[in-house]
Parts: C-alpha cells; structure tokens; sequence
C-alpha cells in the first residue's frame, strides 16, 4: 500500500500494529532516518533494544543469509510486545528476499521496517511494498515540514500552544533547516522554556536558533551598520586574534549590507523584506536589522555595497598595504556613511 505524502507523518506517529512492515526511502539519508526512528518507536515504545523485541539486519549480511529475514520475523520474544526487524539499505536486488519474507509474514510475526535510498516508480523493490495488501511504502521527499509536522514536535517538547507569530517565524526557520537540526532546536527550545510558563517569544527562538554566522562577526557589523565607529578597531582586532581573514570579514559584511538593501527595496516595507529573507531573520537581530534598513536607505545602501566591492577587488589584488589596514578603513567610512548621507 502506497501512503500519500499527507498521510505519512500521521501514520509514522500511529502505524497499523497489525501491518507486514513498511518501506521508507528517499534522497535525504536523515529524513529517512528520522521517519524510521519515529516509526519504531510509536510502533515498539522505548524499550525495545533493551527487551531484544528490535532485530537489525544490514543488507550486506541478508545477501550472504537470505534465510536470515524470515528467522527473524518468526524468531519468538523472550519479552512480551510487539517486534519489528530493522533492514537497512535495502536494495532492489533484496526484492525477492523480502518477497518471500512477506509471503511467509502471518499475523503475530515481526514487522518488517526497510529504509532505502532513492527508488523510481519501477523499482521492484518499491512495487512489492506498494502492491502488498497489509505492508506500506513511504517516499520521503526533501519538503520543509508542515504546520502540523512542526506542532507535533512542538508538543513531544513541551511546547503545545505557541503564539501565531512565534509560529510563524519557527515555520519560516524550518525552510532553511535540516530536519535533524530543526528536531534539536525545538528540544533546545523546550528546555529553554522549561518551567517559564510566559509564552514563546521571537527572542526565545533566536536564542536557540543555530547561529547562522559568528558571532563576532555579528557585532562588528552591527557597530559599523549603527555608526559606532569606535567601536570597530577594538572588534576588529579581536577578530585578528581569532584568524578572521579580512576578504572574509569582507564577504560577511557584503552579505549583510546587500541583506539590507534588499529589505529597504522590498514592495512591502522593510519588515517583510526581512521576513522574506533565507534563511530567516529573528528575534532581537531582525529589531537591529529593521533599524538599519530604515536609518540607511536604499541609496545609501547601494553606495555602501559599491565601496564593500571595490575594497574585496582591493584586497584580492596584489597590492601591498596591509588588508586588515585596508578593511578597517572601509568599515570606518560606512559608519560614518548615513551621517554623511543626512546633512
């Protein structure tokens, strides 16, 4: 039975107890692990390693022992509960093995739970497990999740009822995040949160959000975007201490600088051109970031991506002045650039 997209994270949470197994495959190697790992536990709880009722098979070994499946499915439990047999890597080549598995399979035995890579619509092995009257198949696609995805693992951390705009920016975060990494944030974030019952805010996300850029970096651009010029020699040379090379000091504060403009030239105002960003800008950074997309101006903003190109060219020629020399130049002349820009 072949299980629409809609339906596999329901039935991932859920599965038919009394089903022969399922085929889950897909390009993303920890999409697919992730959807396994979420299958057997709803299907075995979370003892199962421990209670021997889990049996892994590597696709390797079933080649050398095909009878080694059907052992595994009819091996009977020293603990009472359901059982499952894990094959990893399965192949099209196993297809008759795992045929002949179903075709033992009776009501009682191990479920089978197969993960593959990729598999096309002919694949023998995908067609087995979308013809079988009780077994399923799952293609995982690399689609960002959806509310209801992001609300289920909002709810194993705690996290049941957040605000819509909290929503709304963990939402526009998972666009830009590997499943594995968005799992382990919103853990994080139920940590964070854990025994505050005041509700979750953009900053709480942020705080929590895998860091995008150093830090470092960060605070030497937000000096230089917010005029504080003072403050650039002291950052600047922390960040030589650290090995910060100054063509990628340069490329981070293009990356920032062109952020902005392309928020000051967004049709719906600066706010929703952040919004629209990827990846996503939250939190006490996006407030900072609004700030200087409004302070700057389009204009201005082009002229100070103008003077972050020349002096990448600069640094990437053969001339001889001393670079960091040269970037701190051209960051002292962008925070006094909107001052300039006023009179």
């Amino acid at each position: 039975m072949k299980l629409a997209p809609r339906d596999i994270a329901a039935y991932m949470r859920a599965p038919d107890a009394a089903s022969a197994g399922c085929l889950i495959f897909g390009d993303d190697a920890m999409r697919v692990a992730l959807r396994r790992q979420e299958l057997l536990k709803a299907l075995l709880g979370d003892n199962a390693e421990e209670e021997m009722r889990l049996t892994r098979l590597a696709a390797a070994d079933l080649r050398s022992d095909p009878a080694a499946l059907i052992d595994a499915i009819k091996a009977v439990g020293f603990f009472p509960g359901p059982r499952a047999v894990y094959l990893e890597g399965a192949t099209d080549g196993l297809a008759p093995v795992l045929a002949a598995a179903l075709s033992e399979w009776q009501k009682g035995d191990a479920q089978i739970i197969a993960t593959a890579a990729r598999l096309t619509p002919k694949s023998a092995l995908r067609k087995l497990f979308e013809d079988h009257k009780s077994a399923r198949a799952a293609a995982i696609y690399d689609d960002p999740p959806s509310r209801a995805e992001i609300a289920a693992l909002l709810a194993e951390a705690g996290l049941p009822d957040l605000p819509r705009a909290a929503m709304d920016d963990l939402e526009a975060l998972a666009r830009s995040l590997p499943p594995g990494d968005l799992r382990q944030m919103i853990a994080k974030l139920g940590l964070y949160k854990h025994g505050d019952a005041t509700p979750v805010t953009a900053a709480d996300i942020a705080a929590v959000a895998p860091l995008t850029r150093e830090a470092e970096l960060d605070d030497i651009l937000h000096a230089t975007a917010e005029a504080e010029a003072s403050a650039i020699g002291p950052l600047l040379a922390r960040l030589s201490g650290q090995g910060v090379a100054p063509v990628t000091l340069c490329i981070a504060a293009l990356r920032h600088f062109r952020a902005l403009h392309a928020a000051a030239c967004h049709p719906g105002g600066a706010a929703a051109g952040l919004q629209a960003q990827r990846p996503p800008v939250f939190g006490p950074r996006r407030d900072r970031m609004l700030a200087q997309a409004n302070r700057w101006g389009r204009d201005t903003l082009e002229t100070a991506i103008s003077l972050l190109v020349d002096t990448d060219l600069t640094l990437r020629s053969a001339q001889s002045a001393p670079q960091m020399a040269l970037m701190e130049r051209a960051l002292i002349r962008l925070a006094m650039m909107p001052s300039k820009g006023r009179r």
